[in-house]
C-alpha cells in the first residue's frame, strides 16, 4: 500500500543523549512510514531553551545516520513544511495562542511563583494535592477572575504572566489508541495547562499540536510517557477546529532486573550502554558509553531494538531493515512495557557477526591485532576469523579467541596439564614430529588423515593425543579444529611449537 497522506514524525528535544528508547520510537515511526509509502519527518522541539544542551542536535543526527534511519524531511534534508526547528517557529505560535484567547478556551495567568508556592503549602498542610483546575482558577489571579479591564492593564504594565489552557468543567475525553484502544479522562481530573510561557515561547502541549497540523502529520506515534498528555492534546484540537491525527503510545523500555524505566543508571550499573552512540557531558565531561562504541553492528542494534515491544507473529527474530519494514504494524506492538536484555543484545550481535564477510570482519579486527603488537598479513587474519567467528560476539573478542595464530604460547594452562598431559604424553609428542614432519600436503584433511591412522595403528587414546597436541599447539584446551588450526600455522611453525611445548611442559614425574 503507497500513502502520501502517511505523514509521521519523530520530535526529540535537544536536552541530552538519545536513550535507546527514544531510538526504538523513531524506528517504529520509520517502519511506519515505509511500510505504507508516506513519509518520515525529523522536528527539533527546542521550545525549552532552559534545558538545552550544546552539542545534543548533533548527537541526534549522528545517532540516526548510524543506525541507516533516513529522513524524507527535517532540520537535515528540509522539505516543504519548515522550519524543522521549533525556536526557528516562535513568531507563528503567537497567533494560535491569541485564536485560542478569542474563542475562551485559554486565558491569562498572572499568579507569581511565590503566590502558587504558598497555595501548593497550604494544600499540603491539609494533606490534599494543589490542581491548577477549573475548581482553583476560580480563586487565582487570572484573566477570568480579574475582568478584561484589569486583565488589560496588567499586560500593559508588562506585569508577568503565562498563557493556560482552560479545560471544560466535567467533560469526559473519549480517545481512540491504535495499541491500547479506547481511553476514557474526565476533565475533572487534569490541569490547566501552561501554554505558552512567560519567555515568549510557547510549551510543548502548544508547539506540539500546532507543528503536526501545519505539517499534516497523520499518525501520532510516541512513547507511553505521553499517555497522561492525550487529552490535553484532543481537547486542542477540538478546540482549533482541526482534525486529529490517529494516536499510538508505545510501550516502556524497562530495566532488566526488577520493575521501571530502564535508565542510565541501570546501565551503569549492570554494564552496559542505554545511549546508540557514546556522549561526553559537555558540563562535566563524563563519558556514557554507546552501543557503536561497545561493538554492535548498526543492523543487530537496530534489530534488537523492533523486537522489543513488537513481534511478528511468528518465530523470526533475525530482520533486515527492509525485512522489517514489510512485516511492522502498530498492531503487534505490546501494550506492557518491554524488559532490555543485555545478554539477548550481545546475541543480536553474535548473529550479525557469524553472518558478516570474513574479509570485513578481518579489516575491523586489523586494529586490535596491531595495537596488541602484532602485524599480520590479512589473509591470514581472514583464515583465522573464519574459524573462530562463530564462538564471539563482537569484534573487539576477535582476538581473544584467535591471538594464538600469531602468538606462541607463553604460558601453558596449568589446570589443563595437570589433567590432560599423562606420562606418556612427552614420547607420544616426540612420537608425533615423526609422523607429521615432511608430509607434502599439510591441508587440514591430509594432516587429519595422517594423524588418526597413527594413532589407530598404534592403538594409541584418541582423546589423550588430540589433549597432548592442542596444548603445546594453543598453550590451553581452547579452539577451532585443531587441524584448521595447523594448516594456517604450516608445518615449520606447528613442529617448533611442538618442541616449545616438550622444553616447557617436560615430563610427567
Amino acid at each position: 500500500m503507497t500513502n502520501s497522506n502517511i505523514r509521521v514524525r519523530f520530535a526529540p528535544s535537544p536536552t541530552g543523549p538519545l536513550h535507546i528508547g527514544g531510538v526504538r520510537t523513531a524506528l517504529y515511526n520509520y517502519l511506519f512510514a515505509k511500510k505504507h509509502g508516506g513519509s518520515f519527518i525529523l522536528r527539533i522541539e527546542d521550545t525549552d531553551q532552559t534545558r538545552f544542551v550544546p552539542g545534543a542536535e548533533q548527537y541526534i543526527v549522528d545517532a540516526f545516520n548510524w543506525c541507516g534511519l533516513t529522513f524524507d524531511e527535517g532540520v537535515t534534508v528540509g522539505g516543504d513544511y519548515g522550519p524543522y526547528k521549533q525556536s526557528d517557529r516562535k513568531e507563528l505560535y503567537k497567533s494560535f495562542t491569541e485564536e485560542l484567547l478569542e474563542k475562551g478556551h485559554a486565558y491569562y495567568a498572572f499568579d507569581t511563583p511565590e503566590e502558587l508556592g504558598a497555595v501548593r503549602i497550604q494544600y499540603e498542610s491539609e494533606k490534599k494535592t494543589f490542581i491548577y483546575n477549573y475548581e482553583e482558577r476560580k480563586r487565582l489571579r487570572n484573566s477570568i477572575t480579574l475582568g478584561a479591564e484589569e486583565t488589560n492593564k496588567l499586560i500593559d504594565e508588562g506585569s508577568p504572566f503565562v498563557i493556560r489552557f482552560r479545560m471544560p468543567e466535567d467533560e469526559t475525553v473519549i480517545m481512540n489508541d491504535i495499541i491500547r484502544g479506547k481511553v476514557e479522562v474526565n476533565t475533572s481530573v487534569l490541569d490547566d495547562k501552561i501554554l505558552f510561557k512567560s519567555d515568549g515561547m510557547p510549551t510543548y502541549h502548544l508547539a506540539n499540536i500546532v507543528d503536526d497540523h501545519l505539517m499534516k502529520i497523520s499518525h501520532v506515534i510516541r512513547g507511553e510517557e505521553w499517555l497522561p498528555s492525550l487529552p490535553l492534546h484532543v481537547l486542542l484540537y477540538d478546540a482549533f477546529g482541526w482534525e486529529k491525527p490517529e494516536f499510538a503510545h508505545l510501550p516502556l523500555l524497562l530495566k532488566p532486573d526488577g520493575n521501571g524505566k530502564l535508565s542510565k543508571r541501570d546501565g551503569d550499573r549492570l554494564g552496559f550502554p542505554v545511549f546508540p552512540l557514546q556522549w561526553t557531558d559537555p558540563k562535566t565531561g563524563g563519558i556514557s558509553s554507546g552501543f557503536r562504541e561497545d561493538g554492535y553492528f548498526p543492523g543487530a542494534f537496530v534489530n534488537m531494538l523492533a523486537m522489543l515491544g513488537w513481534n511478528p507473529g511468528d518465530e523470526r527474530e533475525i530482520f533486515s531493515l527492509e525485512e522489517l519494514t514489510e512485516a511492522f504494524s502498530l498492531e503487534r506492538v505490546g501494550k506492557s512495557g518491554a524488559k532490555f536484555d543485555p545478554v539477548k543484545a550481545a546475541w543480536y550481535n553474535h548473529q550479525y557477526l557469524v553472518k558478516e564477510d570474513d574479509e570485513v570482519l578481518a579489516n575491523l579486527l586489523m586494529p586490535i591485532a596491531i595495537e596488541n603488537g602484532y602485524f599480520v598479513e590479512i589473509e591470514q587474519l581472514v583464515n583465522a576469523v573464519s574459524m573462530v567467528k562463530d564462538r564471539a560476539n563482537f569484534v573487539k573478542d576477535l582476538w581473544g579467541q584467535l591471538d594464538f595464530f600469531f602468538v606462541r604460547p607463553e604460558t601453558y594452562d596449568e589446570k589443563a596439564v595437570k589433567k590432560r598431559w599423562k606420562a606418556d604424553s612427552y614420547d607420544q609428542m616426540e612420537e608425533l614430529k615423526g609422523v607429521i614432519s615432511g608430509i607434502p600436503d599439510f591441508t587440514s584433511e591430509n594432516t587429519e588423515k595422517v594423524v588418526k591412522q597413527w594413532i589407530e595403528d598404534k592403538g594409541y587414546g584418541m582423546g589423550m593425543i588430540m589433549n597432548a597436541f592442542r596444548l603445546v599447539i594453543v598453550g590451553a584446551l581452547k579452539g577451532p579444529h585443531l587441524f584448521d588450526i595447523i594448516e594456517l600455522l604450516g608445518e615449520e611453525e606447528t613442529l617448533e611449537r611442538i618442541d616449545q611445548g616438550l622444553h616447557e611442559i617436560g615430563r610427567k614425574e
